[in-house]
């Protein structure tokens, strides 16, 4: 592996993920990706992306030309949260194949919703950014067995000598993917069953046949470490369940062949269709979080360098996997390996409304925003994001009465309005929307009094925050 470059941080906009192109039911995770074993040469940066400053750290490497390593240049950037001492895990964010998907992957880091996931179990938030030009073969980087593996293992370490955590190199990993990024999620869990604590697999999933029109698509073997780990796949309904042509057809096929391997041998795999979308993520992060906070709580060992713990069956509740209504495992009436797995009642309530219209109820509000100010005619402030549902937008009151909305108008063609907006792929938009705004002209701060409100997007307003004295 070459040399890392570390700290690359111009800043400016990127434009949303493209996905990747379906062209047949095998070929959901390429989509249209033309073969190419070679690489057009790709000069650093591949893109502009936030800057690197503590809590945030990055390092970049070049491609290879070395049979069996990475042939695409690859940079990670990593969210330590502030007050942690010790991380006890890792969580990934993969974005899925094609440039656009790998340019919006610069941001996956920067997530204010995964980061509450993030903060709460201790974990770091690692973000990757595989440099693929459009015409490559996505197979060279979402078949970790191509290189990315150590690529991605070679980064944990880097980045915690950067750092100053040195536990990122051998702490747990729960890992979310998208498309090509689910392949990726999906073929980690079979080469490191024992290092996973959950995978979610959106729109994507390893394959365990050979495809003899592609050479690349090389089949995984199913570990028996790799029952033990929960999985939870996530097509659009759009993907082949309601919609049965078109480029994302086959995505709900490979999902089911994936789906009846590893649950017929017992593993904890569930299967939650999106009620909403085709190939974009929606409102999937709702669900998504919450089951992964419901799986690391439940695997993540005490004490760092042990085993992860297993999941508990006591409390597994069972739904078949295109339907809507999930049961207590003991009051299951059906064959159970046929039926998606769910950790506890809990997670099962939430998917339950998921697969309906994606609209999981919260009744806890957000946390007051803090660290209020006024610095050269600009209120600033910072907030933690709610884990149920994160930030739709900052409320400013001057005087008691209304201001403004930050942003003026969140936007989101996915899914619900996002403080920080939304990409394709699960992502912030560039340039990150920061926590400011700007006072009126006119307005004399010393005279006026300025609270801030956070407020999530299930519609709940936090309690005020004024400026600091």
């Amino acid at each position: 592996m070459s040399t890392p470059v570390l700290g690359n941080n111009k800043r400016a906009s990127c434009g949303p993920g493209n996905g990747i192109r379906q062209n047949s039911l095998l070929l959901f995770l390429l989509l249209a990706l033309a073969s190419c074993t070679l690489v057009a040469a790709q000069q650093p940066p591949y893109d502009v992306y936030p800057e690197a400053k503590p809590p945030y750290y990055r390092v970049r490497y070049e491609a290879s030309g070395k049979p069996g390593e990475l042939i695409f240049p690859v940079n990670y950037t990593v969210w330590i949260p502030p007050q942690c001492e010790t991380l006890r895990g890792v969580i990934v964010h993969q974005h899925g194949c094609g440039e656009g998907s790998c340019k919006s992957g610069l941001t996956g880091a920067f997530d204010l919703h995964w980061q509450a996931l993030a903060q709460k179990h201790d974990c770091a938030l690692v973000g990757p950014s595989y440099e693929q030009p459009q015409s490559a073969d996505c197979q060279m980087w979402c078949d970790p067995r191509n290189g990315s593996d150590a690529s991605f293992r070679q980064a944990l370490t880097d980045l915690g000598q950067q750092s100053g955590h040195p536990e990122l190199s051998s702490v747990p990993w729960a890992l979310w993917g998208h498309s090509g990024g689910g392949h990726w999620a999906g073929g980690m869990v079979m080469l490191h069953p024992n290092r996973v604590a959950a995978a979610w697999l959106r729109s994507g999933v390893p394959l365990f046949e050979a495809n003899p029109d592609r050479k690349s698509i090389q089949p995984h073997e199913l570990p028996e470490a790799a029952l033990k780990v929960p999985i939870m796949c996530n097509p659009g309904t759009k993907e082949g369940v309601t919609v049965k042509d078109g480029r994302f057809a086959g995505v709900w096929p490979a999902n089911q062949t994936f789906f009846a391997e590893v649950r017929g041998k017992g593993g904890l795999v569930g299967v939650a269709v999106d009620p909403l979308t085709a190939h974009e993520c929606g409102n999937q992060r709702y669900l998504a979080i919450l089951w992964l906070d419901a799986c690391l709580q439940a695997r993540l060992p005490e004490t760092n360098g042990h085993a992860l713990r297993e999941m508990s069956l006591e409390d597994s509740w069972l739904a078949v996997i295109d339907g809507k209504t999930a049961t207590a495992a003991k009051d299951f009436d059906g064959e159970p390996l046929s039926a998606g797995w769910l950790p506890g009642e809990r997670i099962a309530k939430a998917w339950m409304q998921y697969v309906n219209d994606t609209n999981i109820t919260d009744d806890t509000p957000p946390s007051a925003p803090k660290e209020v100010r006024v610095v050269d005619g600009e209120l600033t402030w910072a907030a933690d994001a709610d884990l149920e549902s994160g930030l739709a937008r900052f409320i400013i009151e001057r005087d008691g009465e209304f201001l403004a909305n930050v942003p003026e108008k969140s936007q989101n063609p996915f899914g619900r309005p996002l403080f920080q907006n939304l990409q394709y792929s699960d992502t912030p938009v560039q340039p990150l929307t920061q926590m400011r705004f700007a006072i009126p002209d006119g307005d004399d701060p010393q005279s006026h009094r300025y609270r801030v409100f956070a407020e999530n997007t299930a519609g709940l307003k936090s309690k005020p925050a004024e400026v600091a004295p």
